[in-house]
């Protein structure tokens, strides 16, 4: 493909994207090389924590590259450890392994509950997901999730994933047999359109993963780093789960990822797991500076105060033009369309307003889904509001 001055040929063709090319982002805008901006509502998937370009990360990544960028995962590394010992501290596990994907601490979490398993339940291997779940695109998480789609692409699939549903504890407990060795959650699936395990569903998760001997995962990869405004999910439902993984938001833009358990749960030995570029100096080092901003009771009250603004504003606009609600938690929501509504559609429009564009994303033709910087200002989700109305009305008038 051409478009512009750019020639797009020479990358593989994974994903249909607009013939725009972006250059600079600040904060919550982008800008593509044509001089225009976008006001940005989906951070690179809830990746950019504090937005575009922010001042901590540039000052880490300058800092940390001039001392020390990769010794490899055979040695310690300082920022490794330090920040290790801010999620140990915040959390309720015990040890954290570094990566540099969501999928691949997904990966992790499944290898880690197996061989949990071999040692401690005779060989039990099993783990229960959900319909509709999301947890990666590698061979073992793509099983994982629920996408037919990708399942018939790649098959044979990993075998060994069963699926219940979210908030239907029966169809939970009915898949629980000998084999059995976790079930794994989102505490909100993101990809199907922001849909919360509600904190009755996820107690219950905890006690019959404690009758029955299981392990209970939660991948908090979209939900974790204070998005939906606790640092993490899990701690919203009053429970202790055994095993985390964290991505997206813990590298506010950097490759990095985290694998989280407790001590009784690490059964790893030297050589199980690993990884080239794990933990590396260089992105811990922005992650121990996004946690840093993220870890106080200002910015945890900011984003809350944020995310009833946008559920409000949301259900104002659900209200005018008589959609089917909103859901979701702190500054990850989504916005529910009506069965006549096309949310490609509205995003499309959307992105072409003009002088300024917004950028939103669509897990599903009924559905808008809103991920913004967690440090947004309240001007800047009225302003949101503003154009999501307009593409809206401009929709239903085409």
């Amino acid at each position: 493909m051409k478009f512009n001055k750019f020639n797009t040929d020479s990358l593989m063709n994974i994903t249909s994207r607009p013939d725009l090319v972006f250059i600079n982002g600040k904060g919550s805008w982008l800008q593509d090389n044509l001089g225009k901006w976008y006001l940005d509502f989906i951070q690179g998937w809830a990746v950019n924590s504090l937005g575009h370009c922010p001042p901590e990360i540039e000052k880490a990544l300058i800092s940390q590259s001039k001392k020390l960028i990769n010794p490899s995962p055979a040695f310690y590394n300082l920022p490794a450890i330090e920040l290790a010992s801010r999620l140990v501290r915040t959390s309720c596990f015990d040890r954290v392994f570094f990566a540099n994907s969501g999928a691949e601490a997904n990966e992790g979490a499944i290898k880690l509950a197996r061989k949990w398993g071999k040692i401690n339940r005779r060989g039990a291997y099993k783990i229960i997901t959900m319909t509709k779940s999301f947890h990666g695109r590698t061979l073992a998480t793509m099983a994982a999730s629920d996408k037919i789609s990708l399942e018939k692409i790649f098959s044979p699939k990993v075998d060994g994933f069963i699926k219940g549903e979210i908030n239907n504890l029966d169809s939970i407990v009915e898949l629980i047999d000998s084999d059995t060795v976790a079930i794994m959650i989102e505490p909100i699936q993101g990809e199907a359109g922001v849909i919360p395990a509600n904190k009755e569903f996820m107690q219950n998760l905890r006690k019959i993963s404690n009758k029955y001997n299981l392990l209970l995962i939660v991948d908090e990869i979209q939900t974790g780093m204070a998005r939906t405004g606790t640092m993490f999910a899990y701690e919203q439902s009053d429970i202790i789960p055994d095993i985390m993984t964290l991505g997206k938001g813990i590298g506010g833009g950097v490759p990095l990822a985290a694998l989280l358990a407790r001590e009784e749960i690490c059964v790893f030995e030297q050589g199980d797991q690993g990884g080239t570029y794990n933990g590396n100096p260089l992105c811990t080092a922005v992650g121990i500076a996004i946690f840093d901003v993220l870890n106080t009771l200002s910015f945890m009250s900011s984003i809350k105060d944020r995310g009833n603004q946008l559920s409000k504003g949301l259900m104002n606009l659900s209200k005018k033009w008589n959609l089917q609600g909103e859901r979701g938690t702190g500054l990850l929501r989504a916005l529910i369309l009506n069965s006549n509504d096309n949310a490609l559609k509205i995003v499309e429009i959307a992105r072409n307003i003009e002088p300024e564009g917004l950028l939103l994303n669509a897990p599903n033709k009924h559905s808008i889904r809103f991920m913004p910087a967690l440090n947004i200002q309240e001007h800047i989700i009225s302003l949101m509001l503003e154009k999501l109305d307009y593409a809206i009305k401009q929709s239903r008038n085409s």
